[in-house]
């Protein structure tokens, strides 16, 4: 499925790919509804179906990913609430291996992540993820989400990057088309980005369930 001596780079992403997505679906669809709910008088229900409808209304663009917004949209401070549950942020099986592999084999190990600077640092800091990068960049640093046009034109530029010596690794397929269409030639979808969740469908990219299915044995 790879071919490593093609490959010098590994771009990664972070939310589902390396990290478990476990936890920001527990902190959006229960936490945050839970505390959402209590601050306004709300049953959880009414509060989950509301902050569904804005989220709804925001995706696809940075906003959809950036604390600062929508601590501003609900009158929460959301960073500090993410960092209450901070203790659920985990690598996904296998993530830590694979990150050792691509080490000893010399790879250099990029993240590149739509994750708000704030939220980034904070998994950064509670998986210890970052002592395996050598370089990490948020779509907040370009003003472009990773599935708007534009945004790999400018991390190219800013990273110094050749495309055809990278491998991409995202658990989305609106990125993964966007970085396609501009000019990445290998990519990769993590098929389980939340543990706790069945499989994905495959799509017209390759798909692995595991990391050890690119490793060499």
């Amino acid at each position: 499925m790879v071919n490593w001596s093609k490959i010098d780079t590994v771009l990664l992403d972070m939310d589902g790919t390396l990290l478990d997505l476990r936890y920001d679906n527990y902190f959006w669809l229960e936490y945050l509804p839970e505390r959402y709910a209590r601050q306004y008088g709300l049953t959880v229900a009414e509060a989950l179906k509301w902050l569904q409808s804005f989220s709804n209304s925001l995706h696809g663009t940075l906003n959809w990913y950036c604390v600062d917004y929508w601590s501003e949209a609900i009158g929460m401070d959301v960073e500090a609430l993410k960092l209450e549950v901070r203790h659920l942020v985990h690598f996904r099986p296998g993530a830590l291996d694979f990150l050792e592999f691509l080490h000893d084999n010399g790879k250099r190990c990029i993240l590149v992540t739509n994750a708000h600077p704030k939220a980034m640092e904070l998994k950064l800091v509670a998986s210890g993820l970052g002592d395996y990068l050598h370089a990490r960049y948020s779509s907040h640093l370009f003003k472009l989400a990773k599935e708007n046009t534009g945004f790999w034109g400018k991390l190219q530029q800013e990273a110094g990057l050749d495309y055809q010596r990278c491998l991409f690794i995202d658990d989305s397929l609106n990125v993964l088309r966007c970085a396609r269409e501009e000019g990445l030639p290998h990519l990769l979808q993590v098929l389980q980005p939340d543990s706790t969740l069945p499989a994905r469908p495959r799509s017209e990219f390759p798909g692995i369930l595991h990391f050890d299915e690119i490793m060499p044995a």
